[in-house]
């Protein structure tokens, strides 16, 4: 379930993802506007770090005019891991869908949810990458090229250097390494395992399950994630929303094998096993986050703090990322640097409310009454639902949200109002 987002966005399409970048561009002065555009094609675009930010700017420009050549350079022998990538159709616009379409595995025309007081249909369609699938695609791409087992040592805006010394030039540098720990975040955290299960006699899910909280709440809120693969194949994910990082794979391991039992399943085959840790941010402090960070060479991604803050996913503001890359293109390091930058304080911006409610989630309700928080919310309207996870939020859908008795009390959730008084009571 791989893949962090506030109130009233306005959804964007390619012309308005070109119009906020090209923004961005225009605060970035003339040195790096000439360096744009006198950048030499003949170099590749090298991506460090092969996962999902960089699989998906990888798919979106090779869909554009003269597309570029493009590196790809993994440290490990397994490029893009072994992980599942979901997203809500309703994250992307049509035109994204397109283009995006050849790294998904799995898709479905709707999604549920079980609480113990209900089981709620959800008629928003669904997709899912794999590891795989991904793989497969860029192998298939023939201006890419996929190095793994290469460590990257440093980076400058026109090349890469590796840890025997030579180096790679580059038309332009993208950091895509994955999550980076710092002290400008304030976390709780989304940890799983997941188990891709053949079993001996279908499962009759027609569509993924993205939440089944019906199960005992342990460590913080507590569900189980599942994805029809095949009649006869799930995938199993055990999910909490936990305090801690620490992650035992063998107790959740065998906690989804009981649970698959209380399902009446038996499991013939573990195809595959995959698990995470996903960060939650209950404060961000912006600033400090990008003065981390090298101003000249693009970082994309989790590396670049853009995730959902509540959900985890991060596919959709990697392909927003992407299609910023594909409308600028041709573009050098540093003026693209400014660019995302530009739009992860944008993001930052209107995020405000999810991290609100990851405080009231972690900070105000009580472990094992955090399920009701989400039994709560998912009883609101399918098209409230679809922009909370899309990260589009409006002002009308934040007062639904809040409005009634609420699932914490009243006085733990105003203590939770100040973002920065985590920072001053030594949280991060």
């Amino acid at each position: 379930m791989v893949d962090p987002l506030a109130p009233e966005t306005a959804s964007t399409g390619k012309t308005g993802t070109a119009a906020i970048a090209g923004r961005d561009l225009a605060r970035a002065g003339d040195r790096e506007r000439l360096e744009s555009e006198s950048i030499d094609p003949s170099l590749p675009v090298v991506l460090v770090g092969a996962g999902l930010a960089s699989a998906i700017i990888a798919q979106r420009l090779s869909t554009v005019r003269d597309a570029p050549q493009i590196v790809i350079l993994e440290g490990t022998d397994t490029p893009f891991g072994e992980n599942t990538w979901s997203f809500h159709k309703a994250d992307l616009q049509p035109s994204s869908l397109g283009w995006i379409a050849a790294l998904i595995a799995h898709q479905w025309d709707g999604q549920s949810v079980r609480f113990g007081g209900y089981e709620r249909h959800l008629p928003s369609g669904y997709a899912s990458l794999t590891s795989a699938s991904v793989r497969d695609a860029i192998e298939r791409m023939p201006n890419v090229m996929l190095n793994k087992n290469t460590e990257v040592t440093a980076l400058s805006t026109a090349q890469v250097t590796f840890a025997n010394g030579s180096t790679q030039a580059a038309s332009c540098v993208i950091d895509c390494r994955g999550y980076r720990p710092s002290s400008s975040m304030v976390l709780g955290y989304q940890k799983f395992v997941g188990l891709e299960a053949e079993l001996s006699e279908p499962h009759g899910l027609p569509h993924p399950v993205i939440m089944d909280a019906t199960v005992d709440q342990l460590d913080g809120y507590r569900f189980v994630y599942l994805l029809p693969l095949s009649p006869t194949r799930v995938l199993i994910e055990d999910t909490r929303y936990s305090e801690g990082a620490d992650l035992d794979h063998a107790v959740i391991s065998d906690d989804i094998h009981a649970y698959a039992t209380r399902q009446g399943w038996d499991i013939t085959q573990v195809v595959r096993t995959e698990d995470g840790v996903l960060p939650i941010v209950l404060a961000h402090d912006f600033e400090r986050f990008w003065s981390e960070l090298p101003e000249d060479i693009a970082h994309a991604g989790l590396r670049a703090g853009l995730f959902h803050p509540t959900t985890g996913y991060s596919l959709p503001d990697a392909v927003h990322v992407a299609e910023i890359i594909a409308e600028n293109w041709p573009i050098c390091s540093a003026a693209l640097a400014h660019a995302i930058r530009g739009h992860a304080a944008r993001q930052h911006k209107k995020q405000g409310f999810y991290r609100l409610l990851n405080r009231m989630l972690f900070l105000a309700a009580q472990p094992d009454r955090r399920h009701l928080v989400l039994e709560r919310f998912y009883n609101l309207p399918t098209p409230l639902i679809e922009r909370f996870y899309a990260g589009r939020t409006t002002t009308t859908d934040i007062l639904r949200i809040l409005t009634g008795k609420p699932p914490v009390p009243i006085h733990r959730a105003l203590a939770c109002l100040n973002e920065a008084h985590l920072f001053e009571n030594g949280s991060s």
